[in-house]
């Protein structure tokens, strides 16, 4: 049994305030500070993180100097205009961005696309920001990010093109070196579904997918090859499971989990119990590949005119993820 953790005691950790207002920062954040005036902002001020000690800075940038990481999920407009009408009532812009320093001039935000979207829509000129020296940050927040929650098909695709962006960077470290960022292996195969095909039911999937995926210590530009391939082996299986789905509802069963309810016929882990602690770490996942063979051999066999309503029956829970 691992150690139990221990509650930190209170005021134990971080700064105190006069070490918060240190007034000899890094020259790392000094450089950061002369492009944001090259770029015709301004810093408002430079101070230590009070838990963690790091550096950072208050600035306010012009607004058309800052755009979203390129590889986060899609806008929701829906939110954007929610943001761009409580942001008038309340009279001020009182959530500042994430910011680093983009490679190619200007700068990211990797958790306020939706904020910096009202933004512009109500007229902003320029917009304030937190800086992060660490441009690696612009990956890992988005493990962090809880501006709008993410449903399965928006955390897959920001996912790869994380990786995507990572492995034209930093290609030739392994997959693995990555878990934080990419949070779950499942994430980077379902979603090149998901890229493939945007109204992909990967929510079906993801019990399977979950079961037999872990990071490889491949390099990430190989891993992500082999994604790819994992990817379009997905969407040949959606393709027989809709050919199913379609003998069903042909057979008169109408239901809202009857793509569900045909994966988890042909999932032969679906009874097999999830390995844990030790024994998990010396079996692993299931195959990949051979758990997909075993799909298709149970899709051959599966006889929609010996399903029975009761049979659906047993599909409980909340109803499954639309496909769009």
């Amino acid at each position: 049994m691992p150690p139990r953790k221990t509650k930190p005691k209170a005021k134990s950790a971080g700064l105190e305030p006069a070490e918060v207002a240190d007034d000899s920062p890094p020259k790392k954040l000094e450089d950061l500070g002369e492009a944001v005036e090259a770029d015709g902002g301004h810093v408002l001020a430079r101070y230590r993180d009070p838990l963690g000690g790091h550096w950072l800075a208050l600035a306010v940038l012009p607004i058309d100097k800052i755009e979203p990481t390129p590889f986060q999920r899609e806008l929701s407009d829906t939110h954007a205009k929610r943001l761009e009408g409580v942001i008038p009532k309340v009279g001020r812009f009182l959530d500042p961005l994430i910011a680093v320093r983009a490679a190619s001039g200007g700068f990211w935000t990797p958790n306020g696309m939706h904020r910096l979207t009202a933004m512009r829509r109500l007229g902003a000129k320029s917009i304030v920001v937190l800086l992060v020296p660490e441009v690696e940050l612009a990956y890992r927040i988005l493990a962090l990010n809880t501006e709008k929650a993410h449903n399965l098909k928006d955390k897959s695709l920001e996912v790869v093109r994380m990786a995507d962006a990572l492995g034209d960077e930093a290609g030739k470290r392994p997959e693995s070196d990555w878990a934080f960022e990419f949070e779950e292996p499942a994430f980077l195969t379902i979603g090149r579904a998901y890229a493939e095909r945007p109204r992909y039911s990967g929510g079906a999937y993801m019990p399977v997918v979950r079961r037999c995926d872990e990071f490889m210590e491949k390099p990430l530009r190989a891993a992500n090859e082999l994604r790819i391939k994992r990817g379009a082996r997905l969407l040949e299986l959606d393709d027989k499971v809709n050919e199913l789905v379609a003998a069903l509802k042909a057979a008169g069963l109408k239901s809202a989990y009857l793509k569900p309810f045909v994966v988890a016929r042909l999932n032969p882990l679906r009874f097999v119990p999830v390995a844990r602690g030790k024994k998990k770490a010396e079996t692993g996942p299931a195959d990949f590949d051979r758990t997909l063979d075993q799909m298709f051999a149970r899709g051959e066999k599966f006889d929609a005119d010996k399903i029975r309503p009761q049979d659906l029956a047993s599909m409980g829970g909340a109803p499954p993820e639309p496909d769009d």
